[in-house]
């Protein structure tokens, strides 16, 4: 646990509470008051600078290994695949696999999918543009994240339903519930690992131009991933891709149904599409936190952090930090500081350009065809903290071209 010196008081946030909300007035007071608060996990910082230094201070490693222990959980089978994972990889294990598997996050393979995209996002809306309402996260984030997916993966994109409920179950270890959720979780993890077994086994047979056999054939003159790395790696691949944007493109349309002067402008401007996913991102993103943990006691401004002390670093907190962005409003055409939605230093996300990339191509489209959506009907979502977004978002809108 972290120690404060003498005489100064740090606010406190239950973050281990399922209904607490990271983006609430109680974290931005709490924000103005210090630029770290004391948590029941650890420590949490609020601030930009604070953020952005920490993100990659050595004395801090990935602290997302911890987090099953941080909820009881300690043995089983998402233990274990949690622990193996490249998020949760240190040192020469970390370095050795990013440089095995960085040349499959080609940004010349993703560009080349973006007239799929396109294509995509226009035929899911069809099917539901003329009846003036959808329920948004069935009918066009799930399904469009999850063939995007099966896209880079080169899996047959009718398959996608099951990919996605496996990936949005897996989903809920991220959540503060994982514990009462770990058998459903554990259950949907052995149906990834079956379904990554026959397409591994697959592209060793018939190799083709996609992410899986770029990754079965990754190699180094000394080195290759192991079977096992390889599964690992392609059910990390399926849940990461998928989770993150389907949630991800749900927050971004709330955050434009409260601003929608913002989204007759993407509609009218469509090359704002990349500012777009940046400024949701900053404001309202579904990993909310980064985590972190410390491998040794050292001193940051005036703060004793202990070693083994977990640090969350709250991405939405710091991303609207009026010392960072002053003018701190939802605009997309104004110029802001980076945002931590994709992590930072040596563990920044692998998958950036392809979330990037799907997301700038969806968001114009649906500004142009779904004109003024509104909720319509009873919303459903994951609770406001680790990685959030909407379960159920009914919207009705105006029927744009």
């Amino acid at each position: 646990m972290a120690t404060v010196q003498a005489g100064a008081e740090a606010p406190y946030l239950d973050v281990a509470d399922p209904a607490f909300v990271i983006n609430s007035d109680e974290v931005h007071e709490a924000r103005e008051r210090s630029w770290y608060a004391r948590t029941s996990y650890g420590i949490a910082v609020l601030r930009y600078e604070e953020m952005k230094s920490l993100l990659r201070d050595p004395r801090l490693r990935q602290g997302s290994a911890a987090w099953p222990r941080h909820n009881g959980v300690t043995e089983g089978p998402f233990a274990e695949w949690w622990s193996h994972v490249l998020l949760n990889k240190e040192g020469q294990d970390h370095a050795r696999l990013r440089r095995l598997v960085n040349p499959a996050f080609s940004p010349r393979l993703i560009s080349a999918l973006t007239p799929r995209f396109k294509a995509l996002a226009n035929e899911l809306i069809d099917a539901f543009h003329d009846s003036g309402r959808c329920e948004f996260v069935s009918q066009f984030a799930e399904p469009y994240a999850a063939r995007v997916i099966a896209q880079l993966l080169g899996l047959p994109e009718a398959e996608w339903k099951k990919i996605a409920d496996w990936s949005a179950t897996v989903g809920l270890a991220l959540g503060v519930t994982l514990k009462q959720d770990l058998p459903q979780i554990e259950a949907a993890l052995e149906g990834l690992y079956g379904y990554a077994d026959e397409l591994i086994a697959d592209r060793r047979e018939n190799p083709g131009d996609d992410f899986v056999s770029r990754l079965v054939f990754a190699q180094t003159r000394e080195d290759r991933l192991s079977h096992e790395e390889l599964r690992i790696m392609v059910v990390l691949l399926i849940f990461g891709g998928m989770d993150t944007t389907r949630n991800q493109l749900g927050l971004a349309l709330e955050m434009f149904m409260k601003h929608p002067e913002q989204w007759r402008i993407l509609a009218e401007r469509p090359e704002l599409g990349s500012a777009a996913v940046e400024e949701v991102m900053r404001v309202n993103p579904t990993v909310t936190w980064v985590t972190r943990e410390a491998v040794e006691d050292f001193e940051f401004q005036g703060l004793h952090i202990e070693q083994g002390t977990t640090v969350h670093l709250f991405s939405e907190s710091a991303g609207t930090d009026p010392r960072a962005v002053p003018d701190g409003g939802f605009d997309i055409t104004a110029e802001r500081p980076p945002h931590f939605g994709f992590g930072g230093g040596t563990h920044h996300c692998l998958g950036h350009f392809i979330a990037r990339c799907d997301m700038s191509e969806a968001l114009p489209i649906l500004a142009r065809r779904l004109r003024e959506p509104r909720i319509d009907g009873e919303t459903e979502w994951l609770p406001r903290s680790g990685n959030t977004g909407p379960v159920k978002l009914p919207v009705a809108f105006d029927r744009g071209e």
